[in-house]
């Protein structure tokens, strides 16, 4: 009886470190994955502005041959903006992944390879000053 109990103690804490280490896991993820939307949103305004300049009107259009109602300098303040907004998502990211590793250590987990190789951090983005 008293063997159950303390098997069965055993595996609640198992089965709770599983759901931290889950949850820390899946919120570098979460923030991995919206970093990964901006830098799109970043790139699609980037190509914008690359389709304008090479136009030589100054006017912005969509790949799909779309107009937008922007100058090229309202474009560059936007991708500007997404770019802060980026590195700001960066650094969140960047603060998920060190507690993540925290919480891998507090479980006895030392090696890091392969959490490295699948939530690996993108390098900070410069500003555009111009083109």
């Amino acid at each position: 009886m008293r063997e159950r109990g303390f098997a069965q103690i055993q595996e609640d804490i198992l089965r709770e470190r599983a759901s931290v280490l889950a949850r820390t896991g899946e919120s570098v993820y979460i923030a991995l994955k919206k970093l990964n939307s901006i830098e799109k949103v970043i790139e699609d305004r980037i190509s914008i502005l690359d389709n304008a300049v090479e136009s030589g009107n100054g006017q912005t259009e969509t790949e799909n041959g779309d107009k937008l109602n922007c100058s090229t300098e309202n474009l560059f303040n936007e991708i500007n903006r997404e770019i802060f907004r980026y590195n700001k998502a960066r650094e969140y990211a960047k603060l998920r992944y060190h507690y993540f590793i925290i919480t891998r250590e507090a479980m006895g987990l030392r090696r890091h390879k392969m959490v490295e190789e699948t939530y690996k951090i993108p390098s900070k983005k410069q500003s555009i000053q111009g083109w």
